[in-house]
């Protein structure tokens, strides 16, 4: 089925005990982490979504209990000269992640058919063939062993303007906002049409979105590590390797080690 971002708008609040619920997905995203070490995985998590609908809060959770040398997270901004003068995609293929390891993109190159193709920054022509671009440059990552994961946080415009007002009022969150907030808030249906073109045409059987309500915080922050938790599970084996007999003999050497 088609998707449909005004399926996503209900913004149910949150219903149990959040931070008992956050602990837990937080311990299950941690062992999966472990594993996707262990194994030698390759991971993609890719967030794309309205401006303050919460990719970066979710992101702070999911990574919390990572080990901070197996992830990165690039938060993506406009291009510089050196990579306006390349292909779009050029950028995104040095931050690909290596074994062992995941890169977390706070948007991505759906830049080329989303801000690029609503402000301008490119041609007509160069977008529409951006589609067929990414879904290769997708099917690439897939076909070398590297897992994409991809997440859509949807607000409505007045939970948006609830949480730039928020911002705004916070001394400590003024920072967050910019010009370019309201100059994307002032073209939301070219936004709305871009986005709906995007699922249409790269919401592949390789590379699925998956889209999340992101009007309850609380509730988002809880489904999307849950669903992040399951896919990695999926790809990654989660038994572990018995304990290396050279360092077993170490230890039982150096401090009388014995296994339980």
């Amino acid at each position: 089925m088609a998707i449909d971002l005004s399926d996503y708008e209900n913004g149910a609040a949150f219903e149990g005990d959040y931070k008992d619920a956050l602990k837990a997905v937080q311990k299950r995203l941690a062992y999966v982490h472990f594993a996707h070490i262990i194994h030698k995985k390759r991971t993609v998590l890719a967030f794309e979504g309205w401006d303050a609908a919460g990719k970066g809060g979710v992101i702070r959770r999911m990574t919390a209990e990572w080990d901070p040398r197996y992830f990165e997270v690039y938060s993506v901004g406009a291009p510089t000269k050196a990579e306006k003068d390349r292909h779009f995609l050029w950028r995104f293929w040095r931050d690909l992640p290596g074994d062992r390891s995941i890169s977390v993109f706070d948007r991505t190159w759906y830049g080329r058919v989303l801000v690029e193709r609503v402000e301008g920054y490119c041609s007509e022509a160069e977008w529409r063939r951006g589609y067929d671009e990414i879904n290769e440059f997708e099917a690439q990552q897939i076909d070398s062993g590297t897992n994409i994961i991809k997440i859509f946080l949807h607000t409505t415009q007045e939970t948006q303007d609830e949480r730039l007002a928020d911002r705004l009022d916070t001394p400590e969150k003024r920072w967050k906002v910019t010009e370019d907030d309201f100059r994307n808030r002032a073209k939301r249906a070219e936004y709305l049409a871009a986005y709906n073109d995007m699922f249409k045409n790269t919401d592949t059987r390789w590379a699925p979105w998956a889209v999340f309500d992101g009007n309850d915080k609380k509730a988002a922050r809880i489904a999307v590590l849950n669903h992040v938790a399951e896919r990695l599970e999926a790809d990654v084996p989660t038994d572990f390797p018995e304990a290396d007999p050279e360092l077993v003999k170490l230890a039982t050497e150096a401090f009388g080690y014995k296994p339980e």
